[in-house]
């Protein structure tokens, strides 16, 4: 394999480079290789590239390989990669001029690619399937909580009152969103490159339908050159990811305020907790930190793919194939980690309910509902009846006074201070328009937090949670029953 060079391969190259790559790829690549060799196979036997007593000796020691699996396969640095090692070994068993035959008609560029392309599918699967459990948790939340007060924040201050269930339906939508861009980067991603060679594809009459079909791929790569130079699948995936964990944060970032002493809204379950060395009372809600510290890492590598692959020319070369892949695998893992971690959480959290209310009572977050029916009872402006209820909000703070001591006279006194002009407000009005739950209630329009409307909404949503499960169940089968015939395939 060397024969054009004259020196041995340096022992720092072999340390630094192939030591690790091929150690990674005999955890990640393995199987996926051995699938990817004997779909080759299959195809140059039935395509009479390779005789089919050939091929049943080649099919006899690939199967031996299987057997031996990955955790008992015997390593040779000095080859480079993972393939040549398994080319080395039927080479060992059948010799170069039997042995030798498996590489007609492909190279290892085309190969790796492909691989890739199944390493990556297997990731996205399993993270499809982990986001649809977590949907299906959020769901049955947001359901169950659609009535349960609780303060919404803008710029972290208490902004208006709405339900649990809205705030977990708002999440809902967004990982819908997330789940969508999963299935276009499946779909990108689920086409095969094999046959591309090198680069410019191959002299034999290959059979590029028959392997790509034996390894369920939905088609495979119109133009050669594409086919090994490729990875914009990768950037999409990850970028993907990065969304998908940028979701992930945001929800762990309230649910880690939120179970703080001093909100004391939220409390994980002890499964998903740990101690303190020192300090006994300690109770620390570790799985949100987490999460929160994995969406950093899967940033970094959106940044890490995007820059080793924007200055490689449209062509194959180690920082394309290799160096742009470290940091791509592990922000699969850390996305995968965190959402078993999220999912974790999620079954065991507890809500405070009489806080939630109490403190949507108290907060003041209900009086834009004060200042649309001044709008609506005493036909001004909203901006001036903006400018009044500010007003109360500002005398109940500087005299240290709560929500319930707001009533007719004192709005009555405001509004001829602040606009000049008397109201006349009852003071079922004024408590009703306080009043968090019917605040709530009124707000009945589409996407609004009225419990009516959360339940039309969680309808959707389970509508479409269950048709996103259709399609990967159905994605996933189709793949599986390929690869099945596959692994019974006989040459």
């Amino acid at each position: 394999m060397r024969e054009r060079l004259k020196e041995k391969l340096s022992d720092k190259v072999i340390e630094s480079l192939f030591t690790p790559t091929i150690d990674n790829e005999l955890k990640r690549s393995f199987n996926n290789m051995m699938k990817v060799n004997k779909a080759h196979l299959s195809m140059l036997v039935t395509e009479g590239i390779i005789s089919k007593k050939t091929g049943e000796k080649i099919n006899g020691a690939l199967i031996d390989i299987e057997n031996i699996r990955k955790e008992n396969f015997e390593i040779n640095y000095e080859l480079e990669d993972l393939y040549f090692n398994i080319e080395e070994k039927i080479i060992q068993k059948l010799g170069v001029e039997i042995g030798g035959q498996l590489h007609t008609g492909r190279s290892r560029n085309d190969l790796n690619a492909t691989v890739t392309r199944m390493n990556t599918r297997d990731y996205l699967l399993d993270i499809c399937e982990l986001l649809i459990e977590l949907r299906r948790d959020l769901y049955d939340l947001a359901k169950k909580n659609k009535e349960l007060l609780i303060t919404g924040y803008t710029h972290m201050q208490p902004a208006e009152p709405i339900t649990l269930g809205h705030y977990f339906s708002a999440i809902l939508f967004a990982l819908e969103r997330d789940f969508s861009r999963l299935i276009n980067s499946l779909k990108n991603t689920n086409i095969s490159p094999l046959g591309s060679g090198a680069m410019a594809s191959t002299s034999y009459k290959i059979n590029r339908a028959y392997t790509s079909n034996l390894l369920g791929f939905d088609g495979y790569m119109n133009n050669s050159l594409d086919g090994i130079a490729s990875r914009d699948y990768m950037i999409e995936t990850i970028s993907s990811m990065n969304i998908l964990m940028n979701s992930l944060s945001r929800v762990s970032y309230d649910l880690y305020i939120w179970s703080t002493y001093e909100y004391g809204l939220v409390e994980v379950s002890d499964s998903v907790a740990v101690t303190s060395s020192i300090m006994p009372q300690k109770k620390n809600p570790i799985t949100l930190e987490h999460i929160k510290g994995k969406s950093s890492h899967v940033m970094g590598a959106v940044v890490s793919i995007t820059s080793s692959i924007k200055n490689t020319s449209y062509g194959h070369s180690r920082d394309l194939a290799g160096e742009s892949q470290t940091l791509f695998w592990e922000g699969m893992k850390e996305t995968k980690s965190s959402l078993e971690l999220f999912n974790e959480t999620i079954k065991g959290i507890q809500f405070d309910e009489k806080k939630m209310i109490s403190q949507a009572k108290k907060n003041l977050s209900s009086v834009t509902e004060l200042a649309n029916t001044l709008v609506r009872k005493s036909h001004i402006s909203f901006r001036e009846a903006h400018g009044i209820v500010g007003s109360v909000v500002t005398y109940l703070l500087e005299n240290n006074l709560g929500i319930e001591n707001i009533n007719s006279d004192l709005i009555n006194n405001i509004s001829l201070r602040t606009i000049q002009k008397r109201i006349e407000l009852s003071e079922h009005d004024i408590e009703n328009s306080l009043d968090p739950l019917l605040n709530v209630k009124s707000k009945n329009v589409e996407g609004g937090p009225a419990p009516e409307e959360v339940s039309n909404k969680l309808l959707i949503i389970k509508q479409n949670i269950e048709s996103d499960n259709v399609w990967y169940s159905q994605f996933k089968e189709q793949i599986s029953q390929k690869v099945q015939y596959l692994s019974e395939l006989k040459i």
